[in-house]
């Protein structure tokens, strides 16, 4: 049913701040832009990350973060070197949410809050690798 990360959708009060933010971070300017989303195009095999302007979400039936602190699903993203990736993302302003931490099998992963109230998974996959690998695109 499943096959693949279509899409991860960040929202922001401040459209933008993030841009310029997820440009910094992924070196690359978005591919697509509007005046209420803009989105990148990254990693191995072209996923999109969006950014969406709050402003929009009530059009589209959604929500963001609560009182409680960020809210949604966590999308961990394959990085190479999880302990170097957490401490560029700490060091460009993202708040530490949970501490990088073995998941058990070589997995290890670790979270931050964004500028904009997002929650963004980074994670060192081994089943990541290994299909790179058996497609010869590692």
């Amino acid at each position: 049913m499943l096959r693949g990360v279509a899409n991860v959708r960040y929202h922001t009060s401040d459209l933008e701040a993030a841009k310029r933010w997820y440009t910094e971070l992924l070196g690359i300017e978005p591919y697509f832009n509007r005046p209420e989303y803009a989105e990148f195009r990254i990693g191995d095999y072209s996923h999109e990350l969006g950014l969406l302007d709050n402003r929009y979400i009530g059009m589209l039936g959604g929500h963001t973060s609560t009182d409680d602190g960020p809210g949604g699903v966590v999308a961990y993203w394959h990085v190479d070197d999880v302990q170097q990736t957490f401490k560029r993302l700490l060091s460009m302003g993202a708040t530490k949410l949970e501490e990088p931490r073995d998941f058990g099998e070589g997995f290890i992963g670790a979270t931050v809050v964004d500028p904009f109230g997002n929650v963004l998974g980074i994670m060192d996959n081994p089943h990541y690798v290994d299909v790179l690998s058996a497609q010869g695109t590692d």
